[in-house]
């Protein structure tokens, strides 16, 4: 009586061939963002050279780099600080309990503005 068993080398070459066509394409697919993270400096405090932060309290107050402002001031703000930049970076700094249609509506009035490239920081902050 003939045992039938099965030939496992076709199966094998194809396994073989598929691995070394992810291995091969795998790379090319990788994606990712580009990242500019800011200088530090020693002083927690500073704000490096030329970057612009935005900050929204909880009371709705606006301050851009320790500047009060209030919401309807700081469009014509922005469009002087950023009418002659060539680095149009703005970083948002707003308080994670606030509600998010506040930040988009802070947002759009920074993109209004001239700014093209925004960073949010959320946090959870007290108030000075």
């Amino acid at each position: 009586m003939a045992k039938a068993e099965p030939n496992v080398v076709p199966l094998c070459d194809v396994l073989l061939v598929l691995l070394i066509i992810f291995m091969v394409i795998t790379p090319t697919i990788q994606k990712g963002i580009d990242v500019k993270l800011p200088e530090t400096t020693q002083d927690t405090t500073a704000t490096p050279q030329g970057l612009i932060v935005m900050t929204l309290h909880k009371d709705m107050r606006v301050d851009i780099n320790h500047q009060y402002y209030s919401l309807d001031q700081v469009g014509n703000e922005l469009r002087r600080l950023y009418g002659d930049r060539h680095d149009k970076t703005i970083f948002i700094r707003a308080d994670a309990k606030l509600p998010y249609n506040n930040i988009i509506e802070l947002i759009d009035i920074a993109k209004g503005s001239g700014v093209e490239i925004l960073g949010i920081i959320p946090e959870y902050f007290t108030e000075e």
